[in-house]
């Protein structure tokens, strides 16, 4: 059993860190779960995943979190889900950054973070091939982030 700590296998994109310790392969697509470190003012665009129920469990920091036109405030030891089809974003409001567990139901998500890692693509830039990807994850980028 793997714990959550940082590894080797961590992937960077944007600044930020993310760890998958748990795979969909190891959970027969049930599930991945993704131990991500974003500095202060990260965040992606607003977007809807039409595959996956995301949950965020914030283990230290602060999240500002925008879901379908609501706001809140997600800090260390508190979670948050976020329903399949619906629109939302996320920005790190704590000066240190945020680390959370990004868990999606099912599994398969984990693979546009290494997409991304890969091509170190930029946004607004470079969102052709960010979009590329995030069709294939099943994912719609809406609008600008917070």
């Amino acid at each position: 059993m793997k714990d959550l700590q940082h590894s080797d296998t961590s992937i960077e994109w944007l600044g930020v860190r993310y760890d998958t310790i748990l795979t969909t392969e190891a959970t027969n697509g049930a599930m991945s779960i993704t131990d991500t470190f974003a500095p202060v003012d990260a965040g992606p665009p607003r977007h809807i995943h039409y595959d996956a129920d995301e949950t965020f469990v914030v283990l230290t920091g602060e999240v500002l979190i925008w879901l379908d036109g609501e706001t809140f405030t997600l800090s260390a030891g508190q979670s948050g889900f976020i329903p399949r089809g619906v629109e939302h974003t996320y920005k790190v409001i704590s000066p240190e950054g945020a680390r959370k567990l990004v868990i999606l139901t099912p599994g398969g998500f984990e693979g546009f973070f290494a997409d991304m890692a890969a091509g170190q693509f930029r946004i607004p830039a470079d969102m052709g091939p960010i979009e590329e990807s995030a069709k294939r994850h099943h994912l719609a980028f809406t609008g600008p982030p917070l």
